[in-house]
């Protein structure tokens, strides 16, 4: 389970630049939690702090249990993170890039070995795992991505826009993969663009609008906030409310139970 609690990162003079502003809401396990806003609306920043790749400039995160900034090693162990496919070895098979992760979190032998072909029979990468990376594909790129993230087998995984640029069959493949997860009780963060994707895999969705947490709840939930019958809709009609502060989207979703707001 992954905790956000309070998080905060101002820039430049006098912290003129809010990315991140008192950002809380919570990701449990055995469900799939979207992160979803307009561009520059402080998903990526929120993300990075998550990893502990950004020291937040006040509030916390929680992994199980424990606190990213207090115990990033720790924290590293109980995270799988997969970002963009550009950071790829052409030179290594998808099977010799598991291996190198692996022993970065501490695996040798036969546990890595185990691991590593653990995860090449989970992504379906047989016919790949021993060619070189170079001239892959986008989606097999992905997989190679996906897999060293989740290689020392991490009870929570982040995803940033994992299917963006994607041909049709490499997409479904990659929520194929992100329902097999949940379904083994992990905790599933993402962002996505894609509102579509979003309805159909997401448990629970936050939307993040100027830095600030403007909704949370399923999609349904959204949907019947906002009186809308699309995701894509209610998104647009939450997003479009940023004048609003986050304590008003508080007070205001409140009066409805169904849809669970979380606050300080």
């Amino acid at each position: 389970m992954i905790e956000i609690k309070n998080l905060k990162k101002y820039y430049g003079e006098n912290d003129a630049i809010k990315a991140v502003d008192d950002v809380s809401f919570l990701c449990p396990d055995g469900q799939i939690t979207g992160l979803l806003g307009p561009n520059g609306a402080g998903k990526t920043t929120t993300l990075r702090m998550i990893t502990g790749l950004i020291k937040p400039g006040a509030g916390t995160v929680i992994v199980d249990g424990r606190d990213v900034t207090r115990e990033p090693g720790k924290v590293r162990q109980l995270l799988g993170v997969q970002a963009d496919a550009t950071g790829v070895y052409p030179k290594l098979t998808p099977r010799e890039q598991f291996r190198f992760y692996g022993r970065f979190y501490g695996l040798r032998g036969k546990k890595l070995e185990e691991r590593v072909q653990a995860v090449i029979d989970e992504l379906h990468m047989q016919d790949i795992a021993d060619r070189q990376a170079e001239g892959f594909s986008r989606g097999q790129r992905q997989k190679i991505v996906l897999g060293r993230a989740l290689v020392h087998n991490p009870p929570n995984i982040l995803m940033d826009e994992p299917t963006n640029g994607l041909d049709v069959m490499a997409v479904r493949q990659t929520r194929d993969t992100i329902h097999a997860m949940k379904k083994q009780g992990r905790c599933v963060l993402f962002s996505t663009h894609y509102m579509d994707e979003a309805e159909r895999l997401c448990d629970n969705i936050a939307i993040i609008v100027g830095g600030q947490i403007v909704a949370v709840g399923s999609p349904e939930h959204l949907m019947q906030q906002t009186g809308q019958s699309r995701l894509e809709d209610a998104f647009v009609a939450l997003a479009g409310r940023e004048h609003l502060t986050y304590s008003d989207y508080g007070k205001h979703l409140a009066d409805s139970p169904a849809l669970p707001v979380m606050g300080d």
